[in-house]
Order: C-alpha cells, then structure tokens, then sequence
C-alpha cells in the first residue's frame, strides 16, 4: 500500500475538517435564520393581536357596528399583505377582511392562544390566535401573515451556503497545501543535512532555527541524538583499538615463545617451560576477553542482575577472604570491620562480591609489601557505605576523572607486571550504578587510595 507524502495527508486532514466544519456551520446558520424569522414575524403578530384586542375592549360597549368600522380602520393601516378576522365564541364572523375569505382561512374550534403554520391556497400562513374577554362574552382574533417571501430568502440563503461553500473549501484547502509545504519545508532541509551525515563526519551538527517551535525542538534533539552517537562511535572505536592493543601483547608473546620452540629440538622440560608460559598468557588473555565480552553486554543491555534481598555484610566478608589470600602471598597486613547487624539491599550476590573483590584486588597489586589494607562497611543517611583504604603507591590528582574508563591506567601503574588490562574499575563501576550506587575515590602519591561504594539499604 502506498503512503501518501505528509503534505498530501495534512491537506487531506485540513479539507475533511473544513468540509465538516462548513456542513456544521452551514445547518447551524441555516436553523438560527429560519428560528430568527419565525421568532421576528411571531413578535409582530403578537403585537398586533395586542393591538387588536385593546381596540376590541374600548370599542365593543358602542356597539357591533362602531366595533366593525374600528376593525376596519385598523386593517387598513395595518400590512396590506396580512389576515385578520374576528369571530364570537359562537364562530359568528364579526369581521373578515376580504383577503381572508379569499383564503378560506377557518374559524377556530378553541378559545385559546395558538400560533400556527398553515397552508392556505398553496400558500403558506403563519396564524396566531389570541381569545379577547369583554363584558358580554369572548372574541376570537385571527391574525396571519404570509410566509412565501420568507421562504424564499431562506432558498435563497440555502443556495448561497451550497454553492459557496464548495468554492470556499477548494480554495481553503489549496491554500492548506500551500502552507503544510511550507512548513514542511524545513523539516525537508533538515532531513537533507541529516542525509548528509554519515560516520566519517558525525561532527557536523544540524543548523537550529531560533523559532522557539517544533523545528528549533527537532533540531537540538537530532543534534542531541548525533552528539551521543559520536560519542559512543569514539568509545567504540577507542574500546576497539585499546583492545586490539591488549590482546595484541599476549598474541606476540605466545607466538614468539612458540617459533623459537620449534627453531631446534629441545629438551622436555625446554618445552614444558614453553608451555606453562604460553598457558600463563592464555589465562591472561582470557581473562581479559572475559570482562571485555562483560562490558559489552552491560552496554549492550543484555547482562542482567538476579536480585534478591541480601546482607551486604556477607557479600564483603566473602570478598574479604578472598582478599586476605591474595594480601597474604604479599606480606600485606589485612583489616576487616564488619557490623554485626545485617545490612540489607537489593542486589545481586555475584556482582556485589566481584565488585568488591576488584576494590581488593586493585589495592593488593598497587601496595608494597609490608603494607596495609583496611576493610569497613557501615551506613549513614544515604544508605551502606563499604570502604576500602589502602597504603599503596597512589596516584596523582589528574588520574583519578579518568580511572575508571575502560584500559586506562594511571602513569603509576604502566608496568605490565603491576597492573592488569584497566577494565577492573570499569566493571566496577558498571556494578556499582546497575545497583543504583555510586563508586568514589581519593587518593595520594605515595600515601594510599579509598574506594567508596554507597549502595541504597533496602526498605522493606
């Protein structure tokens, strides 16, 4: 099915709505004229009923003949073109002009008002009647006035709105039409510019009218969209060329110790050496293809949390005896202050104890022997707060905005042996914010570091 161009669609919408709006307005004017006539020529008969039946009341005590001549005085200042007659209650004529016995209009059955539409002679009358009390009994008043030129105006008013209204909505729609282009026309330009933006220049940003509208809206939020974009295109390309550059080392090394095994025969413990170095480096690596495919699926949306409701404590003391291994094989003095009120949040075990036993591990590697490391957890007005304090090498002040983006490492900490591939933080903090926390740290050349995690306490 083809789909109709905005502009196309907009107009359409603009002559339904016109076309129903014109057909309402046209019924409505239609019924208010035709109420506003009836109601214009039932006020004038009811005026001169009111002044036929005060002429009836003064005139009636002089006799039939004096009330005859009065009526007639009456009708002949009146609209030439009007009915009157008047009658006893009896239906004896009292008066009749010659017009209306002309039209036979007839006599009333009832003393009572009415006001009615008749047809007399093909030819339409509007009638009121109106009862007139006097002393020797009831008159009955007949007033009509023709309604055939009314009618007539009204055919002519309906013809105006029919032939009028087609000729009007033509030409209301084409000047919709006009008007959608035009406001479509920058939407087109700027779908152009977009066009022309492709990966080699996500740079460029899209022009932004200062109309205060849709438009301008539009504009900063494509330029929004194209912004994050460009930065995560960088951090895709950064995170690809930082990991080509890691797993290039590992590659090299095992491929060198390989060709310069089997440049001569060796001995079996030669090759055995070859091959626990090769394995070492295989660990290495994939170690870090590991994190590298972690934190792809935590930006990726993918890698999902299994939470439950837990003891932060135990999570800290698990890591914590992991920790005192690995502080141990160092000569590290290794601390630990734990509450022995549980602390409960909501998150999952695994992550939580990977994330601190990073924390751990990142200060084993960075303190000298004989060095120390104190674990705590505790709580404040924020939530848990864990803290991890170290009496390592530190590092300097313009490090730390950028310690935990991902295979950054501090000038401190470039030696190979000291330091992994600087994905640990990363996936640290990863944790850490998937968890609604936060992670931060302070440090000091030659004096330590502290990591902070605040995780919310859960409430039950």
């Amino acid at each position: 099915m083809t789909v109709l161009p905005l502009r196309i669609r907009l107009t359409a919408w603009y002559f339904a709505v016109l076309a129903i709006s014109f057909a309402f307005f046209g019924v409505i004017a239609f019924l208010v004229m035709r109420r506003s006539i009836m109601v214009t020529v039932d006020e004038g008969l009811r005026n001169q009923a009111a002044g036929a039946r005060e002429l009836i009341q003064q005139t009636w005590p002089s006799g039939r003949e004096s009330l005859v001549d009065e009526l007639r005085e009456l009708e002949e200042i009146r609209a030439g073109g009007d009915l009157l007659q008047v009658s006893d209650q009896a239906g004896n004529w009292i008066y009749r002009s010659e017009s209306t016995s002309r039209y036979g209009l007839a006599a009333p059955k009832e003393a009572r008002i009415s006001i009615v539409t008749q047809e007399l002679r093909g030819s339409h009358w509007r009638v009121l009647t109106v009862p007139v009390q006097v002393a020797n009994g009831t008159y009955m008043v007949q007033i009509a006035t023709p309604l055939d030129e009314f009618y007539k105006a009204l055919d002519r008013f309906r013809w105006l709105l029919l032939l009028s209204s087609p000729f009007l909505l033509l030409l209301a729609s084409a000047g919709g039409y006009w008007l959608s282009r035009r406001a479509l026309a920058p939407v087109d330009q700027i779908t152009q510019e977009a066009r022309s933006i492709t990966a080699h220049n996500l740079s460029r940003r899209l022009a932004v009218p200062h109309t205060r509208d849709e438009l301008q809206r539009l504009s900063m939020t494509l330029n929004g969209m194209l912004e994050r974009l460009e930065k995560a295109f960088q951090r895709v390309t950064q995170f690809t060329a930082d990991a080509s550059h890691e797993l290039r080392t590992p590659i090299a090394l095992m491929r060198t110790r390989a060709e310069i095994a089997l440049r001569r025969p060796r001995s079996e413990d030669a090759y055995r050496e070859t091959l626990d170095q090769v394995l070492k480096e295989l660990e290495r690596t994939s170690g870090l293809i590991e994190k590298m495919m972690l934190l792809a699926r935590a930006d990726s949306g993918v890698e999902t949390l299994q939470r439950i409701h837990l003891n932060l404590a135990e999570s800290v003391a698990q890591a914590c005896r992991e920790g005192r291994t690995l502080a141990m094989a160092k000569q590290i003095s290794f601390h630990e202050q734990l509450p022995e009120a549980p602390v409960w949040v909501e998150g999952d075990t695994h992550f939580l104890r990977r994330l601190f036993l990073i924390l751990i591990d990142n200060a084993v590697k960075y303190t000298p022997p004989e060095g120390r490391i104190d674990v705590t957890l505790g709580t404040d007005a924020g939530g848990a707060v864990a803290e991890f304090r170290d009496t390592g090498i530190g590092m300097a002040a313009e490090d730390l905005p950028n310690i935990f983006e991902r295979f950054y490492r501090s000038e401190s900490a470039r030696a190979r042996e000291m330091g992994g591939a600087g994905l640990g933080l990363s996936i640290g903090r990863w944790i850490a914010e998937a968890h609604g926390g936060t992670i931060e740290v302070e440090s000091t050349v030659g004096q330590g570091t502290v990591f902070r995690v605040r995780l919310p306490i859960w409430k039950s």
